[in-house]
């Protein structure tokens, strides 16, 4: 894709001046929380909340369980963030072990909540290394899904994109194929899975342009301060890590905060890039902590809404 002449003057501003000066704030953002397990961790996913929501994202996401293993405290976090803030909510869906009823059971549940957005996904087996076998009664991947709960209300849906392709795709041009699907099934926008070089989602979003796909491709970031986690992460998903990220978090396996000023540094960077590139949208995986993902939506010019700074 050819750039544009404002993403090409803002690629010059982005080099001539200081990185993060006079960004005026107008990209978007959202946030994605897994359901707490405990009154503990409850807790903290709240004080999340409180400190992310002055910032005004497009939208919350819930996490969901393989199997619907946390059904239930997926539909309490949603439906108390419907009730409690002015956030709009979306609630995670899979087709893992579930029957159309079954699903159909949870989506009217949601509507019920106030819960307008799903994010439909066909979602991985409940145990690592199994392959994905769609219920007898059930959905066979998440472009069916998306169109069963177009059926069932009209949700806004959005859907996975992976720009180093799903670990179980035959291939890239599959891959993207099954995500076309999904996208003209009904869902409004994709949200990719993490990446961390900026090229990997531009060569993606290429790539998704040539195929006539033209809904909106969110990047989905996930600022690392937990090195072994997103190893596990980046192998579960096929994402590469580049070694030289890698080695910048040698020797700070026992320095979590000088880790955390790494990641910012580093996930704020990539941000501004994509910013440079045309990305107005940006969707943070938080591990249910708000400091990283909020700092590096300062830098890229959120502020606090003056509805929040008058409260």
């Amino acid at each position: 894709m050819t750039p544009s002449l404002d993403q090409t003057q803002e690629r010059k501003r982005a080099h001539d001046a200081p990185l993060f000066a006079g960004l005026p704030g107008d990209a978007e953002i959202s946030f994605e929380f897994f359901p707490p397990k405990s009154e503990k961790m409850e807790a903290t996913l709240w004080d999340t909340m409180i400190t992310l929501e002055p910032l005004a994202p497009r939208f919350v996401s819930v996490t969901y369980g393989a199997g619907g293993s946390t059904r239930e405290r997926t539909h309490s976090t949603v439906a108390r963030i419907v009730k409690e803030t002015g956030i709009p909510a979306a609630a995670h869906l899979t087709c893992v072990e579930a029957s159309k009823d079954e699903i159909r059971e949870v989506a009217e549940a949601y509507w019920e909540a106030g819960i307008r957005h799903i994010v439909a996904l066909r979602g991985d087996p409940p145990s690592e290394g199994e392959l994905f076998k769609p219920h007898p009664q059930g959905y066979d991947g998440a472009a069916a899904l998306v169109a069963g709960l177009k059926e069932i209300a009209d949700f806004d849906i959005s859907v996975a994109a992976y720009p180093e392709t799903h670990p179980d795709a035959e291939c890239p041009q599959s891959d993207l194929d099954n995500l076309k699907r999904k996208l003209d099934a009904g869902a409004s926008r994709a949200i990719t899975q993490m990446f961390f070089d900026p090229e990997v989602f531009f060569r993606f979003r290429d790539r998704a342009a040539a195929a006539g796909i033209n809904q909106e491709l969110v990047p989905g970031i996930l600022p690392v301060s937990n090195v072994a986690q997103a190893r596990k992460f980046s192998g579960m998903c096929g994402v590469a890590i580049p070694k030289w990220m890698d080695e910048l978090y040698e020797g700070l396996d026992e320095m979590p905060a000088a880790r955390s000023l790494v990641a910012a540094t580093l996930t704020a960077e990539m941000c501004r890039k994509l910013y440079a590139g045309g990305v107005r949208h940006f969707h943070f995986y938080t591990l249910n902590r708000a400091e990283l993902s909020y700092a590096i939506c300062h830098l890229l010019g959120k502020r606090p809404t003056a509805k929040e700074q008058a409260a």
